[in-house]
């Protein structure tokens, strides 16, 4: 269950240019990605940390905290495990706790017919390379894709955090919230969630880029660190908190994914989905079939899985694929965004395809449409590239 690698291209921009962006053409890029190895630790197992979720029933679809913390005292209270290993709680899908457990509490823990599945905790990890450019105020994607007012729509962002103090960028600081265990602050330190964050929503004003859906309300929800380093549990108790404060018709943005699969994960997916939440997830940056990996192989209402082309429709080479669960491809290589620190970056990847869909999601619901298909897609049956 090794997380996969969240392959990126990041051009660092400092500086802004004026002219209202409504009025600037499009674009073009030359389509080429730079991709530098993962962490040696992305994916690995921490040891002794673990992942316990319950069977989600129509009895505990909607669990409270303090019904999770019932069901967790009631394994206390039987043996199985104790009070000072509870790391965390979640209280969606059935809910679930984190812990530090030894191999006979994880078999004990195993057997008890309310629990779901037991799964070892597990690091995530970004990298990154840059190379310096100008900004383009309307960007060949957002031309392509389509884009419009997403003021009073919300996204809420599952990754490294948002730049707080980016000014092409409407961010919510009272719903954001940080899921790292030595960190509260939810801003930004590594900069790959701000640059889909300002793929979903950067304003249309006289700086920078535009978003597909301008203006949008952004909640940073941050489970990776300055250097892009994060737990599979973090992510989950982020959707957690997703499923109990988002509303239907806001979107989820998922740009991260598992070399395997992960039952909570997609519970957690799932659920959001359930509630009429939409979901955003990347298909993964492998070359092989997406339904292999979590979340992209999950499937149900409200829920999309998004593909990466280039700017000629190209299926991006490092993408994932397969029809069975992949419902849109969409830009995703040297997609010009916002980036920490105020700045603007290039960066390629599913990661970036994502959001061009979420932001369509904010604004169009069901009725999104596509405006061709992917071109050489591996599966043999070319994905629907995204359109407004």
């Amino acid at each position: 269950m090794r997380l996969l690698k969240l392959a990126i291209l990041a051009t660092a921009v400092i500086g802004y240019i004026g002219c209202k962006k409504i009025d600037v053409p499009s674009g073009t890029a030359k389509d080429a990605g730079c991709f530098s190895a993962a962490s040696v630790q992305n994916g690995q197992a921490i040891e002794g940390q673990y992942i316990v979720s319950y069977k989600s029933t129509p009895a505990t679809a909607n669990l409270s905290d303090e019904q999770i913390k019932q069901k967790v005292r009631a394994l206390i209270l039987g043996g199985k495990v104790s009070s000072s290993a509870i790391e965390g709680t979640f209280k969606s899908a059935g809910g679930g706790f984190v812990a530090a457990l030894n191999s006979k509490q994880v078999e004990e823990i195993k057997n008890d017919s309310s629990v779901k599945a037991v799964e070892p905790d597990r690091i995530v990890a970004l990298s990154t390379c840059f190379t310096v450019v100008a900004p383009t105020l309307i960007t060949w994607n957002v031309q392509k894709v389509g884009y419009g007012d997403g003021r009073g729509k919300t996204a809420w962002i599952v990754d490294s955090g948002i730049d707080f103090n980016h000014p092409d960028l409407n961010v919510d600081q009272t719903r954001s919230k940080s899921f790292l265990p030595d960190n509260t602050s939810a801003d930004d330190e590594n900069g790959h969630g701000t640059h889909v964050a300002g793929i979903i929503g950067a304003k249309n004003n006289d700086i920078g880029v535009l978003g597909i859906a301008s203006g949008a309300t952004l909640v940073s929800l941050r489970v990776l660190d300055k250097d892009g380093n994060g737990k599979l549990s973090s992510i989950i108790q982020a959707l957690s908190y997703v499923s109990a404060n988002a509303k239907p018709g806001d979107v989820v943005n998922l740009s991260f994914g598992e070399e395997e699969t992960s039952d909570a994960l997609d519970q957690q997916v799932e659920a959001i989905g359930a509630k009429g939440i939409f979901v955003a997830m990347a298909a993964g940056n492998d070359s092989k079939a997406a339904d292999l990996y979590s979340p992209g192989r999950a499937n149900g209402d409200n829920i999309f899985t998004v593909s990466a082309v280039d700017s000629l429709d190209n299926f991006a080479n490092f993408s994932n694929y397969g029809n069975d669960v992949v419902d849109f491809a969409a830009p995703g290589v040297r997609i010009l965004s916002t980036y920490k620190g105020g700045q603007y970056a290039k960066m390629s990847g599913t990661s970036m395809a994502t959001p061009h869909v979420a932001g369509l999601l904010l604004l169009e619901g069901h009725k999104i449409s596509s405006s061709g298909f992917a071109l050489s897609d591996p599966d043999g049956t070319p994905d629907k590239i995204v359109h407004k």
